[in-house]
């Protein structure tokens, strides 16, 4: 059974740095594109960042230079460094997985899921 868990999550506050974590196990993710997405009160879910299975990494432009994503093949995991923090990146966080070819930025495509992390950033 294929298993995605997240860690990492607190409360924080603005300007202050988190690395969440995700661990997955059931089978191997090498081949496989991990995705952070979230969601907040009130909004839909959201793309963060994302990485290929061969390590190219693509994010949202309200993260851009803030968050860095990163992933440990032989651990099975991914992570995102998020420094810098705002209090509108208070949500909960999600890592995704997905085995196409292509790198996508859409929540859709992901086929594993974690059950999430909460951050929240005070002002």
């Amino acid at each position: 059974q294929v298993q995605l868990v997240e860690s990492g999550g607190g409360l924080v506050q603005a300007g202050d740095s988190l690395r969440l974590s995700c661990v997955a196990s059931g089978r191997s993710f090498t081949n496989a594109n991990m995705g952070w997405f979230r969601l907040a009160s009130g909004k839909e879910h959201e793309f963060v960042a994302a990485i290929s299975w061969s390590g190219r990494g693509d994010y949202a432009d309200s993260v851009k230079g803030r968050f860095t994503i990163s992933r440990d093949n032989a651990k099975n995991s991914v992570y995102l460094q998020m420094n810098s923090l705002k209090p509108e990146d208070t949500a909960v966080y999600y890592c995704a997985a997905d085995f196409a070819v292509r790198l996508s930025l859409h929540r859709d495509d992901y086929a594993y899921w974690g059950q999430g992390t909460q951050v929240t950033v005070s002002s």
